[in-house]
């Protein structure tokens, strides 16, 4: 049994990031990178399942420019078999949700895995779009927001997060999920580790060799930073709080 697993190389989640001059976009030039959180959670998900015997091997894949193979290290590093690099044009804006679902089937028509794991978003667009949309073009079931998958009769038994609780739902294989922050708790990568990984196959595969429609969809009419936020006000009361609501902040 083969699981997949696509990982992105964003702005390191500790970073403060601010947008261009010209608001046209963030400004990453001189940015820490790292693996999307959320693709973190999906790769040592996909670990622990191998560990346990429930898989045989592990495969990293990420769409990016030539840097991106610092990510598939990691990720090879946390204990992935080997990894699948779809190398872009370095001076490219970074592909939308659809091209990237595009180039990622064409990646599980090569590897057809019996799972496909990644984060249910990345932190850089927020999307939560690529594994959705990669579900509907590879027409194979989904589970988004896991939280745990265990697989039970030849079927994936994944218990997903929703506004309400939880639900639990079975797919066939081969099936689609999206990771949540519970579905595992990333271990710690050792430099013997990153030693191992860089000694690990990385598949190198051109992006205009696929053949495939990138051409972006969207266009970004500009990027600002989150207003300042107001500073709070101290009350002397209840009466007083009550007072406030009701005539300044009008929400009751």
């Amino acid at each position: 049994m083969k699981i997949l697993v696509a990982v992105k190389r964003v702005v390191d989640a500790k970073i403060k990031v601010r947008p261009l001059p010209d608001h046209s976009g963030v400004d990453v030039k001189l940015a820490k990178m790292a693996m999307n959180p959320f693709d973190e959670i999906a790769i040592e998900k996909a670990v622990t399942l191998r560990e346990a015997g429930v898989a045989d091997e592990v495969v990293a894949v990420t769409v990016g420019p030539l840097k991106a193979v610092d990510t598939l290290r990691v990720a090879m590093a946390i204990g992935a078999d080997r990894a699948v690099h779809v190398r872009t044009d370095e001076s490219l804006e970074p592909l939308e949700p659809l091209a990237v679902a595009k180039v990622l089937r064409a990646v599980v028509e090569r590897e057809k895995p019996d799972l496909v794991l990644l984060g249910k978003q990345a932190i850089d667009d927020d999307a939560n779009q690529t594994g959705q949309m990669l579900s509907a073009l590879c027409d194979m079931p989904l589970a988004t927001f896991a939280n745990e998958i265990v697989l039970e009769g030849g079927r994936w038994v994944v218990t997903r997060e929703t506004d309400g609780g939880t639900q639990t739902v079975s797919l066939a294989t081969p099936a689609v999920v999206t990771a949540d922050l519970r579905l595992a708790e990333p271990r710690y990568v050792t430099l013997p580790a990153m030693g191992k990984a860089r000694k690990k196959p990385v598949e190198d595969i051109e992006l205009a060799g696929l053949g495939i429609d990138t051409a972006p969809r969207i266009r970004i009419l500009g990027v600002e930073e989150p207003p300042a936020r107001k500073a709070g006000v101290m009350v002397s009361g209840v009466d007083e709080l009550v007072d406030r609501l009701k005539n300044e902040a009008h929400v009751i």
